[in-house]
């Protein structure tokens, strides 16, 4: 994933102001209590952070490929 994919999964599922808040203001547990700007800025994984987003976010696992995408082949 790239970070312009993560931003358009970001809008996609949350809308561009509520998805800019999440990111910078939701604590994520799975990366260590940073938040997903936190997380990004060290350099953790971009699909990592997003994934860690969807999970602290209740977003359904259905949907952690991205909103209207077809899931990544295995």
């Amino acid at each position: 994933m790239r970070l312009t994919q993560f931003w358009t999964a970001v809008t996609d599922e949350f809308g561009a102001a509520h998805g800019r808040t999440l990111v910078h203001d939701l604590v994520l547990g799975d990366l260590g209590d940073l938040t997903a700007e936190e997380a990004l800025a060290k350099g953790v994984d971009i699909r990592a952070t997003w994934i860690a987003l969807c999970r602290a976010a209740g977003v359904p696992e259905a949907r952690w490929h991205g909103v209207g995408q077809p899931p990544p082949a295995r």
